[in-house]
């Protein structure tokens, strides 16, 4: 227990260090007028159409004339397209120059996302207005965001798994886990509630002490996350209800009364837990992307697993801990058939997930995303061999014979003692000594595997908060893709850019991936990795790389990429100006085949 209470204040830090702003899920697919456009007139509307649906909000929108003065516009609403659109209205016509358009909306996994761009009437003006997404993202209201939905996961867990492990695996006496069993549910209920008062300053980028508004609570219960976040409050208010009513029912504590369980109780108690499930799935990345229903029941389902595991284990170390007499075999061989189904749900749920969030075996180490992920691969792995070393324990705990209570014999009131038998001196164990091998010793080494097991459980938990924040690497190609780089909480992400060639040879096709960081004004750095028509990395004789503002009549400016082994790179080429610039991609394949491609990249101020 105090390796668990160390590990915590860890974990919190971790989170604390990971608070750097959330990757969103939602990419920007394009805009009508497109970034940087000229238009021969002022323009009715701006309309913004994204990879997912994505929320609103009060200021979703800010477009700054080139004088940075905001211009008045409509209030932000969604495109005849659908809700993966945003939009606003010029109640009237624009002047002429070069106009700022800033916005944040929310991505559908309840990440707020935001960036800028800008279109010019008549012709490109200088203009006073600063390329800025908005606030950035408090990094305060970040991290207590952050935490509360750690603790909201652990809390969940312990809920969920306490309430199966009285209800299958039924201990000789439940006491020990009436504290856990509340401690979870209230822990739970304000942790959400923490959650909801955050929701609208961790959307807008605000402090936390902007979260007292009545306006702000009233934005946070429009949006999905926030009415998932109510419905969470709801169901534990009929979990407290029905809680109350079996205990007055049947006894004076629920999990007195689970020893026992009913059909009913049962049926109820899966229910909700499912309910309570949905609350998550709901709001975060499987409500979003590609095979949305399938992949909420997946996220559902390894909620339900992750929790009937983890605190099943936690309510099996209490009772190991806190029990007046060893614990009967069969507790612990249910919660070991208990457990191993609820890995094999969870394997098979996050192959799925993770296939989902990845999109290729490429993104597991080019994205944030995919080395996150092989970090949880490993904290579970590691997890496995610990919930196999506490099989081995529950095998040999059930296969060792059960310890006889000492037989008390009635001494004559006031009669001397009858003496010691032949053999039964001081040397002589004791009747309620276990023998070596026993099943005390097997409960034991149990005990201290069960608490490896909860130990690494709780840094996995850790782990998979911080990744249910990042963007999914299926969504970063998407981005790169369309030609824009992921932006999140107003501050420019590095350019990726996907550039398709074709010499018009058998196999001599494939793609170009070439990322500029950070992609502002000044020196960036420069690599491309070329892939050939297999999606495997493909060796090239040759790459050259060019970039031109033909706008302002600059370049080529040549980057001067180099082989560095499986990736061509430079370290520094300068663009001086922010617009839209056109790169010029030689590939050459063979001494005979090459081709050039171009593909125009957005470079912010």
């Amino acid at each position: 227990m105090r390796v668990l209470a160390l590990l915590g204040p860890l974990l919190a830090a971790l989170l604390l260090a990971s608070a750097a702003p959330a990757s969103a899920h939602a990419a920007l697919r394009g805009s009508d007028p497109a970034d940087g456009a000229v238009l021969k007139s002022s323009p009715r509307s701006v309309t913004l159409t994204f990879t997912e649906a994505v929320g609103l909000l009060d200021d979703s929108f800010r477009v700054y004339d080139p004088t940075n003065h905001r211009v008045d516009t409509s209030d932000a609403g969604h495109g005849p397209a659908g809700s993966d659109t945003a939009r606003i209205n010029f109640p009237k016509k624009l002047g002429t120059g070069t106009f700022t358009v800033a916005w944040r909306v929310v991505s559908s996994d309840s990440h707020p996302v935001s960036g800028a761009l800008t279109f010019s009437v008549g012709k490109p003006s200088a203009t006073t207005a600063t390329v800025s997404a908005g606030p950035v993202e408090n990094p305060v209201t970040g991290s207590l965001y952050n935490i509360g939905r750690y603790v909201a996961y652990l809390a969940v867990a312990l809920l969920i798994g306490t309430v199966a492990f009285l209800a299958v695996c039924r201990p000789p006496d439940p006491a020990p886990l009436r504290t856990p069993v509340r401690t979870a549910w209230w822990t739970l209920l304000a942790a959400t509630l923490f959650l909801f008062v955050l929701r609208s300053p961790y959307e807008e980028g605000t402090s936390p002490a902007s979260a007292f508004d009545l306006s702000a609570l009233a934005r946070s219960a429009t949006g999905r996350p926030g009415l998932a976040l109510l419905a969470r409050v709801a169901l534990l208010a009929v979990t407290a209800a029905l809680c109350l009513l079996f205990r007055k029912r049947v006894s004076r504590d629920l999990p007195s009364a689970l020893s026992v369980p009913s059909r009913p109780l049962l049926a109820t108690a899966a229910v909700l837990s499912v309910a309570l499930a949905l609350t998550w799935a709901a709001a975060e990345h499987a409500s979003a992307g590609i095979q949305v229903p399938l992949a909420m029941t997946s996220s559902v389902l390894h909620l339900l697993s992750m929790a009937l595991w983890m605190g099943g284990l936690a309510a099996l170390l209490i009772t190991l801990q806190r029990s007046a007499e060893p614990l009967p075999a069969a507790v612990v061989t249910r919660f070991s058939r208990v457990a191993f189904g609820s890995v094999t749900v969870l394997v098979v749920t996050g192959v799925y997930q993770s296939w989902r969030g990845l999109g290729s075996w490429q993104a597991l180490t080019d994205t944030s995303y995919g080395r996150l992920l092989l970090v949880k691969l490993a904290a579970v792995t590691l997890l496995l061999a610990a919930a196999s070393q506490s099989r081995h324990w529950t095998a040999k705990l059930a296969q060792a014979p059960a310890v006889p209570a000492p037989e008390r014999v009635p001494l004559p009131v006031g009669g001397p003692a009858d003496p010691p038998a032949e053999g039964e001196g001081e040397d002589a164990p004791l009747p309620d000594e276990p023998p070596a091998g026993s099943a005390g010793r097997h409960q034991a080494a149990l005990r201290r595997s069960v608490l490896a097991e909860v130990a690494v459980g709780v840094a996995v938990l850790g782990i998979t908060t911080i990744l249910t924040g990042t963007l999914p690497g299926r969504a970063a190609a998407e981005a790169a893709e369309s030609g824009t780089a992921p932006v999140s909480a107003g501050i420019p992400a590095a350019v990726v850019a996907l550039v398709p060639f074709d010499v018009g040879t058998p196999n001599g096709h494939g793609k170009v991936q070439i990322t500029l960081d950070p992609g502002r004004v000044g020196a960036n750095s420069v690599q491309a990795v070329v892939f050939g028509p297999d999606g495997g990395i493909s060796a090239v004789p040759e790459l050259r790389l060019s970039f031109t503002l033909a706008a302002q009549k600059i370049g080529p400016l040549p980057a001067n990429v180099t082989d560095r082994g499986g990736y061509w790179a430079a370290d520094s080429v300068n663009l001086p100006i922010a617009g839209e610039w056109t790169m010029s991609v030689t590939v050459r394949v063979s001494d005979l085949d090459q081709v050039t491609v171009t593909k125009k990249v957005r470079i912010a101020a």
